[in-house]
């Protein structure tokens, strides 16, 4: 089951909320929100502090996965370490779904993977 944590819709996402894609570096490189920054989930908590300093220098940071069910275990998993973050809804499909633009790492036109 997954945890209930905040979160936001993509058309919803703030100008000046920084983004945290917990994929793997495959889905990466397929397409990401350009700005992101990178940290595939099984990293996160040795980037803790990292991520805490994203954290407090955001609006707002919002985690994202493909499908938002990573993310919001990492959002969850933040929350109990003293980070605010919320998950984005839908997560990566969401974001596309909503039009929102996303560049690729290969060259070729962006898709979620």
């Amino acid at each position: 089951m997954l945890p209930s944590v905040p979160s936001v819709s993509a058309g919803d996402v703030p100008a000046d909320a920084v983004l945290l894609d917990v994929r793997e570096d495959d889905e990466w490189a397929a397409g990401h929100v350009e700005g992101s920054h990178h940290v595939p989930m099984a990293d996160v908590p040795a980037r803790l502090d990292e991520i805490s300093t994203l954290a407090e220098g955001a609006g707002q940071l919002v985690v994202v996965c493909r499908s938002g069910s990573r993310s919001a275990r990492v959002v969850a998993w933040l929350a109990r370490n003293g980070v605010d973050a919320v998950n984005l809804d839908g997560g990566l499909g969401g974001w596309a779904s909503a039009g929102r633009p996303m560049v690729s790492e290969t060259g070729g036109e962006p898709f979620v993977r």
